[in-house]
């Protein structure tokens, strides 16, 4: 007997049946657009002063509004984007510059036909803005969170959509003004040619991102201290609000498909109702375009009929799973990265899911896998750190089986301070050996030496023996 389908979240909604016509033919169009091989690559960056390392924020002279006006020259102004009288954003052929919440500047390019042209238009982005930052006294840094500042020093930036946000998330989850205000990520996006790909392509990325993110973490600092979590941004998106984040629901259940997405992202409730394209509200006079929908989902908002196009991309920006589905697949997983370091994952990702052989090889392996499985996988990662085994694999075995080598772990986030990088414990530093069988005086000399160089101590313990031990920041 066949077990029944459910709708997997919201149970007590019902979206509208022409809306999830919208998405599922939207979703369609992602194959019809492109063929395969193509990259789109997001790098958030933060914003910090060269005086105190402390965040810049969109208001303050000399900060992001003025740095935005500063390099509006290089973009279309047919492609600029405001927001109650202020620019919060710019574009031209290939480029993307938007705002996060806090001011984080978005650097959206694409599409990318192979992972090197990454640096080739990044670095052209960065010969117009970097002259530019130099005379308005502050630079951009890749770590996953501000160095110095937290979420409460930070102001939101003037777009309606954060500040219905900020009244939100600060009041569902754990991390919602963490995230918002200090957080910084770079995503990547994949093609897909089918239903079918598209699907394998978003099980597949969610299994295996979580250990992506491990071996391309990059986020030493949380709230002004050393950062305590090996995965901070995972960890903040998984405590932010589970109806829209996380794994998505029934992904895993081999009847998935389009349509049960488009009903997951429809059922959900919006934060944020954006009417500014849709005809019927503006044919009506004092309607309210923008306005919070803490509990309106699409059906609640939206008339009955098609969406158009807008109205779907902004159904589909108030969810963030792990892996999103658009016309396009993106995976959210990872902290910042420098330019170097983007470009390597990118390699990576082309390399697993555009090689036919890597996929087959990675889709029989994951063969029955479950959404409890990545779950588990990810609070592995959490709790063991270095020692985890995601999916009973130590990450030696995963650096080798995903072809990890080479991931440009000493890549600085932040040219200011090359030194900085998240925490490695002694084990690391070391290799996979047990402190208890290096050479003790090799080890103490190490330590020395980092000690000098002033980075921090913490109290390590081999066997009876305490002594002073310091972590490779």
């Amino acid at each position: 007997m066949t077990a029944p389908r459910i709708s997997y979240a919201h149970l007590l909604t019902e979206p509208n049946p022409k809306h999830v016509e919208s998405l599922v033919k939207f979703f369609e169009s992602g194959c019809q657009e492109r063929g395969t091989g193509g990259f789109g690559v997001e790098i958030e960056h933060l914003p910090v002063h060269n005086s105190d390392d402390t965040a810049v924020n969109y208001y303050e002279e000399n900060g992001i509004e003025a740095l935005l006006n500063r390099i509006r020259p290089y973009y279309d102004e047919s492609k600029e984007y405001w927001e109650n009288g202020r620019l919060v954003g710019l574009g031209r052929e290939g480029i993307s510059v938007s705002l996060e919440p806090g001011g984080q500047l978005e650097c959206s390019l694409g599409i990318l036909h192979k992972p090197e042209d990454l640096r080739t238009i990044y670095g052209a982005f960065r010969r117009e803005v970097d002259p530019v930052l130099d005379e308005l006294g502050f630079r951009l840094v890749n770590y996953g969170y501000q160095p110095k500042s937290g979420y409460a020093d930070i102001p939101v930036n003037p777009k309606d959509r954060y500040k219905a946000m900020t009244a939100y998330l600060g009041r569902v989850g754990q991390f919602g003004p963490c995230m918002m205000r200090c957080s910084a990520s770079t995503q990547i996006s994949i093609d897909y040619v089918s239903e079918e790909d598209a699907i394998s392509k978003l099980r597949l990325g969610t299994v295996i991102g979580p250990i992506l993110a491990w071996f391309f973490r990059n986020t030493p600092y949380f709230e002004g201290r050393e950062n305590p979590y090996p995965l901070l941004r995972q960890r903040m998106w998984d405590y932010l609000d589970f109806q829209r984040t996380n794994v998505i629901p029934g992904l895993f259940d081999p009847r998935f498909g389009w349509e049960d997405y488009a009903v997951d992202v429809l059922s959900t409730p919006m934060m944020f109702a954006d009417l500014t394209h849709t005809p019927e509200a503006l044919e009506t006079p004092g309607t309210d375009l923008h306005h919070p929908a803490f509990y309106e989902n699409a059906n609640d908002v939206y008339p009955d009929r098609e969406l158009n196009a807008y109205e779907i991309n902004h159904v589909i920006s108030t969810h963030f799973n792990d892996v999103r589905l658009k016309n396009f697949i993106e995976f959210r997983h990872w902290d910042s990265l420098p330019v170097a370091r983007a470009e390597r994952l990118t390699e990576i990702i082309g390399s697993l899911f555009y090689d036919p052989a890597n996929r087959e090889r990675l889709e029989s392996y994951f063969d029955g896998i479950r959404e409890e499985d990545v779950l588990e996988a990810k609070a592995n990662l959490q709790a063991h750190g270095h020692q985890a085994a995601p999916y009973g694999n130590s990450l030696e075995f995963w650096q080798e089986f995903l072809g990890l080598e080479g991931v440009l772990a000493d890549e600085p986030g932040d040219p200011k301070h090359p030194d900085v990088f998240q925490s490695k414990t002694v084990f690391e530093y070391f290799g996979w050996l047990r402190l208890t069988e290096c050479d003790l005086e090799v080890v103490l000399n190490v330590i020395q030496g980092w000690s000098v160089e002033g980075r921090p101590v913490f109290m390590w313990r081999v066997g009876m023996l305490w002594f002073d031990m310091i972590s490779a920041v």
